[in-house]
């Protein structure tokens, strides 16, 4: 009985895995299409070749335009039918095969023909058509009929007017506007979608004028909407107008007494849109979130999984910022933690985990222990999250939380799921000081029987980091050592560079450390063998208890401060010679292409302001070509070379882009010219510049550019000296100035005389930012700490009102001209605060890092502290010089 059972089964499964398009071919298809030709139709045969056809259009196959033409033409003989099912076929392959202007003629008639049929399904369709493949032309014949659709008795009729007028207003919004008095009358009617179509198209019709959507919104929250749609639109429209009013009224918001009203709606989605709304408002008070925290609780315990879910999703975004006001729904949450629909379950944890109290910790882990067996590893991570921001909460509960992290590590589960706990407890590491021993050693114990190689290199940089640091270090070198016998050789190298660190860092370690690294000498793998000799041979004492050097230190285990892919570029530009490579003439800035560079469709690129083909060519191009100038020869090698700035619109007579070089106590500015009509040819073309609002900048040469023909990129220059030591900035006008003359087509021969002429361009600014190159570090706490606090400078500053903390890091950031580190230019949404590190080399070639920290009040007045350090104090007290003045 049993061998019937299972082929039972697999039958079902081939079933379940059968689809009617598998295996069609386009080929086959066009040669079915002939059946729309037939004198006697078969309407079934002929909807099942259109369904095929939409289906190769939908997968993303192309039709020639001879395939498309012939399809096109074969489909408009089906009007002939009379079927219903057929007809609608045919509405939808028209719309998909968007016919040119010169075919589409040959269907208007009949789909004006049936948007005036007395059948209903016949106008509807015949309306989304006609709006989907008309022109502007055609579009005003027909006006007149969309028009009376609008207010049409028949609710779908008039729904595909408005959701065709939807369509048309981003094409022909001229014609959409005058349809405005219809549009209102079918706001007021009765069906439901008709209503939440009209509403939108009116918003949209209204959207540029603020006033004119306020007065819609005034308008019909007095009741006249009875569409839950509907008033679920209302409900956002109204959230925008409290939005953008925000920072021109005091007192009461605007529409908050119908956002609260709404909480009392029949309609769930309506409530549960208010409740949202309400919840998602900027600065929300907690008298303003109660009602809303009130609505949301209830649906919790509601029958439906949709309710459920979206309550517990709307509680977790506002327990990011209003806790508190969250905590009197823990109760409820509780009981979601074994609800089937394990989405709900996870939100529901993850959201008690930000609202519990200290005491509610131990009873949350005994509930969330039992959970995490039944979840999948995306929900996994989400949790892991979530404990590892409460353990940074409640840091006197990191025992709990970090056994808790380390029972879950060695359970099973995949890379990206222990990729998060890893981090987890790295960060708990490094920001409680009292979980440092016991996080290292549960790390330890986890590369003991870690299957990804990434995971087990990351664990043993971070013990070579951290691990000399602690009180006993000696502890973690037999986990460190058995991953050189027990692993691959990509693990085995990381090993081995981990052992050195201990060996540099820990003097008394050093001899035990040596006969490790002897051992490893005769290892199969070249990498590990090179390694070990490396630190062998650096380390020195010969295995003795003596000081390792500091210079040893920062050349083994220093943060390298240059690009690496500058250093690749450059490796792979070297060429084999007597002269060894030197790193000190790798490019330190991260070239980004700038905007700038984005040119309009045909222009040609201007000489040296053209894309790079990598940072490094580009800044060796720009020092090739300056010291090649004898006017600029004696400046010394520039620090930083600027991404070219447009000082003309796209598309004028002459395009002029200019890049700043940097020198110690000089400023170059090269301007590269582009002639972009043909009959002229200019000569003695020059850049007067202006430094009347530049007082630290005097000019002190320049050189002109002796001929410049239609579309051949030229250069010219102007040199200006500034003091040493000083940020000098300041405003630059800027006029071209050049002999014109004209050329003939023919010959293309310029004429003997000329006319002196000039061309206004762009004003230029040499900001503090163009003294700072961009240079990130890999591992930021290490920079900083090795860096020292010798030169720090730490201060607090007021950055007035912003829209929120994005606004104010990306500001500073711009302003400093330094390259964010570890991703921290990027703010969380609705964050009350955040750090910001960044890093970078000053004027001097000066190493500079700092450290931001941001704070928003509910008066949107952003505040920041401060923190600079660098080898240099008069830089350190520099930066802060920039953030005041700026």
């Amino acid at each position: 009985m049993a061998q019937p059972l299972v082929k039972k089964d697999d039958d079902h499964d081939d079933e379940a895995e059968y689809s009617p398009f598998l295996g069609i071919e386009k080929g086959a298809v066009l040669q079915e299409a002939r059946v729309f030709n037939d004198p006697q139709l078969d309407p079934r045969r002929c909807s099942q070749v259109i369904t095929k056809l939409l289906y190769l259009l939908n997968q993303g196959d192309y039709f020639t335009k001879t395939e498309a033409t012939e399809v096109f033409f074969s489909v408009t003989k089906l009007f002939q039918s009379k079927d219903f099912g057929l007809r609608r076929m045919v509405y939808l392959i028209i719309k998909e095969l968007s016919p040119s202007a010169d075919e589409v003629i040959i269907v208007t008639s009949s789909l004006m023909k049936d948007m005036n049929s007395k059948t209903d399904m016949y106008r509807a369709n015949a309306i989304r058509v006609l709006c989907r493949i008309t022109d502007g032309t055609l579009l005003t014949q027909i006006e007149r009929y969309l028009k009376q659709a609008i207010v049409d008795k028949n609710p779908v009729v008039a729904s595909a007017a408005l959701v065709s007028g939807i369509h048309l207003l981003q094409t022909n919004p001229e014609i959409v506007k005058r349809w405005s008095n219809e549009v209102q009358e079918a706001v007021q009617s009765r069906a439901a979608l008709v209503q939440f179509h009209a509403l939108a198209l009116l918003q949209q019709i209204r959207q540029n004028d603020r006033l004119a959507v306020s007065k819609l919104v005034t308008s019909l929250t007095r009741g006249t909407v009875r569409s839950p749609m509907a008033q679920c639109l209302l409900i956002r429209y109204a959230s925008q107008v409290i939005r953008e009013s925000a920072n021109t009224q005091t007192g009461d918001r605007p529409f908050y007494d119908f956002l609260e009203s709404c909480l009392r709606h029949k309609a769930e989605m309506v409530i549960f849109e208010a409740a949202r709304a309400i919840t998602e408002l900027s600065g929300v008070t907690n008298r303003e979130l109660t009602p809303a925290i009130t609505v949301l609780q209830l649906f919790l315990s509601s029958s439906k999984p949709v309710l459920r879910f979206a309550a517990v999703r709307t509680l977790n975004k506002v327990a990011m910022t209003h806790p508190m006001a969250v905590t009197n729904c823990n109760i409820d949450m509780e009981s979601l933690i074994s609800d089937q629909n394990r989405s709900i379950a996870t939100l529901a944890i993850t959201t008690l985990l930000k609202t519990g109290n200290e005491s509610s910790v131990d009873r949350l882990m005994k509930q969330i222990t039992n959970f995490m067996s039944d979840i999948a590893d995306e929900f996994k991570i989400v949790v892991v999250e979530a404990i590892r921001s409460l353990c940074l909460k409640f840091p006197l509960k990191y025992r709990s939380l970090m056994n808790f992290l380390s029972n879950i590590l060695r359970e099973e589960g995949g890379f990206e799921y222990k990729k998060a706990i890893v981090d987890s407890i790295v960060i708990l590491i490094r920001d409680i000081p009292e979980a440092k021993e016991s996080g290292l050693l549960h790390l330890c114990e986890f590369i003991e029987d870690c299957e990804f190689t990434y995971l087990s290199t990351q664990i043993l940089h971070f013990l070579g980091i951290e691990g000399p640091k602690t009180t006993d270090p000696s502890k973690y070198i037999r986990y460190i050592y058995n991953r050189v016998h027990l692993e691959n050789a990509t693990v085995r190298a990381a090993a081995v560079s981990t052992l050195a660190k201990f060996g540099a860092m820990v003097d008394a370690l050093k001899p035990r450390i040596f006969v490790l690294l002897r051992r490893c000498i005769f290892d199969s793998d070249d990498e590990v063998r090179d390694r070990t000799t490396l630190y062998l041979s650096t380390l020195g004492g010969d295995g003795e208890v003596v000081e390792t050097d500091r210079d040893t230190k920062t050349f083994l285990f220093g943060d390298l401060d240059i690009p690496l892919v500058n250093l690749e570029t450059s490796l792979k530009n070297y060429e084999p010679s007597e002269e060894p490579f030197d790193i000190d003439s790798v490019p330190k800035e991260v070239k980004s292409q700038p905007l700038a560079e984005k040119k309009a469709p045909g222009k040609k690129p201007t000489g040296l302001g053209a894309p790079p083909a990598g940072p490094p060519s580009t800044v060796d191009a720009y020092e090739r070509l300056l010291s090649s100038i004898p006017e600029f020869s004696d400046f010394g090698k520039p620090f930083k070379s600027s991404a070219p700035v447009e000082l003309t619109e796209a598309e004028t007579e002459y395009a002029v882009n200019v890049v700043k070089h940097i020198f110690d106590r000089h400023v170059v500015f090269q301007y590269n010219c582009t002639n972009t009509i043909p009959e002229q040819l200019l000569e003695n073309v020059s850049v007067i510049v202006d430094s009347s609002e530049a007082d630290n900048f005097a000019e002190v040469a320049s050189k002109p550019l002796r001929s410049l023909p239609y579309d051949t990129p030229g250069q010219t220059f102007v040199a200006f000296e500034k003091p040493k030591g000083i940020t000098a900035v300041g405003k630059f006008s800027n006029t071209l100035r050049f002999i014109v003359k004209e050329v003939d087509p023919t010959t293309g021969e310029a004429e003997e005389d000329g006319v002196e002429d000039e061309y206004q361009l762009e004003d230029l600014e040499v900001v503090a930012a163009d003294y700072m190159m961009k240079v990130g570090v890999s591992n930021f706490r290490n920079a900083w700490e090795s860096m020292g606090d010798e030169f720090e400078h730490v201060d607090e500053y007021g950055l007035g009102p912003r829209e929120n903390l994005a606004e104010a890091v990306i500001a500073v950031i711009n302003l400093l001209g330094m390259q964010p580190c570890e991703g921290t230019e990027v703010v969380a949404t609705n964050s009350r605060s955040h750090t910001c590190l960044l890093s970078g080399v000053f004027l001097g070639n000066v190493r500079v890092l700092a450290r931001l920290q941001f704070g928003i009040h509910g008066s949107r007045d952003v505040a920041m502290k401060l923190a600079v350090r660098s080898e240099d104090e008069a830089v350190s007290d520099t930066i802060h010089e920039i953030v005041s003045s700026g």
